[in-house]
């Protein structure tokens, strides 16, 4: 694949890129590497004083980043505004407590002193995926330049700009050339640059089969990989829940950025006694949506990000009713406009083997299960080969504690839409992935956790 910007509301091709060559990528991390020794001297005072910049920046241009984003994968335009707004926040936060995080930690031994000390790695490589161009970039970078590593960024392939951006945006800040830098490049480059001993670790937000390829790179030579795949999100609702709540959530939970978003509730896991109800008003919503031009502030769905995506969302939803399940509201994409634009959809009895029951859905389709116990609803959730996150709502505190216990999931939102939070750390587990983003726990992925004993 190219890299290109191409609109995904039109099929347009707006700008072309070229690949660096291998001696382009070369002269990058022998930068890097050179930029390394010098940055890991500076201050956390004075990579603070960087990142809140990049905040100011990044608060400053919002709407002509969110522009970027818009055209790039076709995310509603004021959702990518806010996705720019998002991005200063977690600049901030590592910006006022990277230092605190980063601070010796003292241990009672035998020793005169001893501690904990973390220190840098080195070069850090990021694969990062288009459907949050910014955010999934600045809260890798934001930790990692904060504890005095250097990054690499091998952004996909469709958001050249949004990835280019993003570089400008930290080299304006303050940070030095050498300290963040995006390689334009395609996915075959990766384990090249896995394999450079200069190269320490890497993370990775995406697809299985990539996060399994780097992970498997990276293995053969002993380095670190946080990894965030996907999801198959359980949105289980219970016979206590505020059902007029759950449904007003629900929509959001499965259409924010067109659907596509590895922590988008894709199950509906419906006690019997409110299940026709909520299935009825979600309905209701869902039809009211207005799905359209992305740019368009009144625009609720824009189009996927690609034609490839479009195709893979019509071809689950086909084989799932050809197997026997219904579709209550959508199901067929649009072929009245140009674009990769697909309904908000509602998929009910789904049958077993089926896509619905055990594949991911990336796109605006909501999958109904019913069930008549709290212990059905969380064999389901669980019957699953991700762990992303898990949305549940009950008001009753011994059903919350279940869940919160049993659910096998990175993260457990009770009464709440599952969330990525600079203050809390985000992850998965099962094939969801290892490893974990933001709060205390991210800044602590990429450090050596130094043991010091001194008599």
């Amino acid at each position: 694949m190219g890299i290109a910007t191409i609109n995904p509301a039109t099929g347009e091709t707006l700008k072309t890129f070229t690949a660096l060559s291998d001696e382009q990528i070369e002269a990058k991390i022998t930068l890097a590497a050179a930029t390394f020794p010098e940055y890991r001297q500076t201050s956390f005072e004075q990579r603070s004083q960087w990142l809140i910049k990049a905040a100011d920046i990044l608060e400053r241009d919002k709407a002509k980043f969110g522009k970027i984003m818009t055209l790039e994968m076709g995310k509603p335009i004021k959702a990518a505004i806010a996705e720019a707004s998002k991005c200063a926040l977690v600049c901030r936060y590592y910006a006022e407590n990277g230092a605190k995080f980063l601070a010796d930690v003292p241990a009672n031994t035998d020793a005169t002193s001893s501690y904990v000390r973390y220190l840098p790695l080195g070069i850090i490589l990021a694969v990062m995926p288009w459907n949050f161009p910014f955010w999934q970039v600045m809260r890798f970078a934001a930790p990692t330049l904060m504890a005095g590593n250097v990054a690499l960024l091998k952004h996909a392939s469709n958001v050249p700009q949004s990835a280019l951006a993003v570089e400008e945006i930290l080299l304006e800040a303050g940070f030095p050339q050498g300290a963040f830098q995006t390689l334009l490049i395609g996915a075959s480059k990766v384990e090249g640059i896995i394999n450079d001993d200069r190269v320490k670790a890497a993370t990775l937000t995406g697809s299985e089969p990539a996060g399994a390829a780097l992970a498997s790179a990276a293995g053969k030579q002993i380095k670190k990989v946080v990894l965030e795949l996907g999801g198959s999100d359980p949105f289980i609702v219970l016979e206590s829940a505020d059902l007029e709540e759950a449904v007003n959530v629900a929509v959001t939970a499965r259409t924010l950025n067109n659907g596509q978003s590895c922590i988008a509730a894709k199950r509906f896991i419906l006690a019997e006694a409110i299940a026709d109800r909520f299935v009825e008003m979600l309905t209701i919503e869902f039809q009211s949506l207005k799905v359209g031009d992305p740019m368009d502030e009144n625009t609720d769905i824009g189009p996927l990000a690609t034609p490839s995506g479009l195709e893979e969302i019509d071809t689950q939803v086909k084989q799932t009713v050809a197997m026997g399940g219904k579709i209550v509201t959508g199901g067929k994409a649009l072929s009245d406009r140009p674009g990769n634009f697909y309904p908000p959809t509602i998929l009910s009895d789904i049958p077993a083997g089926s896509p619905g029951e055990k594949d991911e859905f990336f796109g605006p389709v909501a999958l109904i299960f019913k069930v008549k116990s709290l212990q059905e609803a969380i064999s389901l959730a669980n019957d699953s080969p991700f762990g992303l996150g898990a949305s549940a709502w009950t008001k009753d505190k011994a059903e919350q504690e279940k869940l919160i216990n049993e659910i096998e999931a990175g993260a457990v939102f009770i009464n709440g839409m599952v969330k990525s939070d600079p203050r809390i750390p985000f992850g998965g587990i099962k094939r969801s992935g290892y490893g974990r983003e933001l709060g205390i726990q991210g800044i602590h992925e990429f450090v050596n956790m130094k043991t010091v004993w001194v008599k």
